[in-house]
């Protein structure tokens, strides 16, 4: 086996495992740290695919902000129990019969393609062309989303504020 079919193998078993977990943990703080992990495997996909921007962005966008977010989000909220927080529901077989049926269509689909192998094409890297796309042809597209992105931004604080009542 080359090596790059050995990382891959070794990836999937942690995005695998790590979601897995993050699914059966009854804790929150635990189940976020898994999906970190996932994530993270995610980007290694990502980097033996040679798309290394969009292991990049996963790292900083998914690792870095949301799973961050949702870490804090959780120390933050005020509980007295974290395991209360996370209740199983009586939902088992139901989750387990529809997740059985997901993987038997999948994996049918996976063993019936044909598929084709050829050699991978050489790459030089993402980066450059994406940012001399951003910064060139897309730039005022780019900072109109920037602009848009940020007056979200700033009407979810007023939201989030509350309004005042004058009285």
């Amino acid at each position: 086996m080359e090596t790059s079919t050995i990382l891959f193998y070794l990836f999937a078993a942690v995005i695998l495992i790590s979601a897995f977990k993050m699914v059966q943990s009854a804790n929150l703080v635990h189940s976020a740290l898994y999906m970190i992990a996932s994530f993270i495997g995610v980007a290694c996909v990502f980097l033996l695919l040679y798309a290394d921007f969009l292991a990049l962005v996963q790292i900083l966008v998914y690792v870095g902000a949301i799973s961050v977010l949702l870490v804090f989000g959780v120390m933050l909220t005020r509980r007295g129990d974290i395991l209360e927080s996370n209740p199983f529901n009586s939902l088992k077989l139901a989750g387990i019969l529809v997740s059985a049926a997901l993987f038997l269509m999948l994996g049918r689909l996976i063993l019936l393609t044909d598929w084709k192998l050829t050699a991978p094409a050489a790459t030089s890297g993402t980066i450059n062309q994406i940012t001399d796309l951003l910064l060139g042809d897309y730039a005022l597209p780019f900072e109109a989303a920037g602009i848009l992105l940020l007056v979200a931004l700033i009407g979810a604080i007023i939201i989030g504020r509350g309004v005042e009542n004058k009285k």
